[in-house]
């Protein structure tokens, strides 16, 4: 009978053997970054007291109401496989979601239930992309939409944003050029992660019609749209706007952000009726679809959240209110103000590594910070801070920071 050596030359623990096996694995995977974020996350875990402002996430938990209504499903039984595409019920109630936010009617059909935002954005990037294609998208961008697009054997081509001290700014003949033969989409993060730039009308109307005269794909991470400090404005300037059902757009959403569901990994993709049975197909053959009870968990949500929504993008104001009014008139900083998002994107006069700073803010201030090489080349003197936290640690925060500058 044939057993596992017990030998030293078959210890998985050698280097040797360990470089081995890992060299048997596709390159998508072994290619596949580590998360600087997380990088940054396990070097100051532990650091006592520390005010923790590198993730993207609010400090709130799930409002009772929505865990309520997962436990009365979990309680009812709904435990068992579902809709792929998501159930009925949500699907609809994401549609009144949109009509309520643009005034117009959807299609239920269009929208399909995911495992948090990121399915939705790996499944976006494997209908349009694969090996030899590429994707193009701003930067400083949130790291997990290049690595979806490398997982995918696809290339993602970063096109820099303009840093200026009133605003990071897209060009967007740099954008259209960095297109060639070989791309498949447009990647369109807008309010973004990190840097807050957000895309104007007029700029969506532009790219709009790029993709349609270069029959290339958008897809539209409007995740934060929500939150966005325009008064003109509730929303973000989006491509629903100006899209027609049929437009080569896949819009990907969560619900992470807006009521506060960051660990239940649920989404959706939004995406012309004609390509869903390809989107039901690819949700089968990764998840098979979200569990019912958290289905009905998102449901409460969208339908009895809206409170807690306008609390949540309050916060976001207060701590981008605090930050912009007590750290203004600090010559050594260098930052924008961010139109959208909840992230404060900013570096220091005469420092260019991110990584070096957000660990001395971290060893020295207390403050834990996400470092900008994260999000890509264009933004690896900058740090990213969350402020969609409590005011009075936000206040801590801001403390910190300015005495820890007063020292520099």
């Amino acid at each position: 009978m044939a057993s596992f050596s017990s030998t030293a030359s078959a210890d998985p623990t050698n280097p040797l053997n360990a470089l081995n096996i890992f060299n048997t694995l596709s390159s998508e995977a072994q290619h596949a970054p580590s998360s600087g974020i997380i990088g940054m996350v396990e070097y100051a875990r532990g650091k006592e007291g520390l005010i923790p402002l590198w993730v993207g996430e609010g400090c709130l938990p799930t409002p009772d109401f929505i865990c309520d209504a997962a436990a009365k499903a979990l309680k009812a039984g709904e435990t068992f496989y579902t809709h792929q595409r998501g159930i009925p019920e949500l699907r609809q109630s994401i549609a009144r979601y949109h009509q309520r936010l643009y005034d117009r009617p959807f299609n239920p059909e269009r929208f399909f239930v995911t495992g948090s935002g990121m399915q939705a954005i790996q499944l976006a990037v494997r209908m349009v992309a694969g090996v030899g294609d590429e994707v193009v998208l701003p930067s400083p961008a949130w790291p997990n939409l290049k690595a979806a697009v490398g997982v995918a054997s696809a290339t993602a081509v970063e096109v820099p944003l303009d840093f200026a001290s009133d605003g990071w700014r897209l060009d967007l003949d740099a954008l259209f050029g960095a297109c060639t033969s070989k791309t498949k989409a447009l990647f369109i993060n807008s309010p973004s992660n990190p840097t807050g730039w957000t895309a104007s009308l007029d700029d969506l109307k532009a790219i709009l019609a790029f993709a349609r005269q270069k029959n290339i794909w958008i897809i539209a991470d409007e995740i934060y749209t929500r939150f966005y400090y325009d008064d003109a404005r509730t929303n973000a300037p989006s491509f629903y706007e100006i899209a027609r059902d049929d437009d080569k757009i896949l819009f990907v959403n969560s619900f992470s952000k807006n009521w506060a569901m960051t660990g239940w990994r649920v989404g959706w993709l939004s995406a012309p009726p004609a390509v869903a049975d390809v989107i039901g197909n690819l949700i089968q053959y990764s998840t098979s679809g979200v569990a019912p009870f958290m289905q009905r968990a998102a449901i409460a949500a969208l339908e009895d959240g809206e409170t807690f929504v306008t609390e949540q993008i309050n916060r976001a104001r207060v701590g981008r209110d605090k930050l912009l009014d007590r750290l203004q008139g600090n010559n050594i900083l260098r930052y924008a103000p961010p139109a959208g998002a909840f992230y404060f994107f900013f570096g220091v006069e005469g420092e260019d590594d991110g990584l070096m700073l957000a660990k001395r803010l971290a060893d020295e201030a207390n403050v834990g910070l996400a470092p900008g090489f994260a999000f890509g080349q264009s933004g690896s003197a900058f740090m990213r801070l969350c402020f969609a936290t409590h005011p009075d640690q936000m206040d801590l925060a801001i403390d910190r920071l300015n005495l820890w500058l007063s020292k520099e």
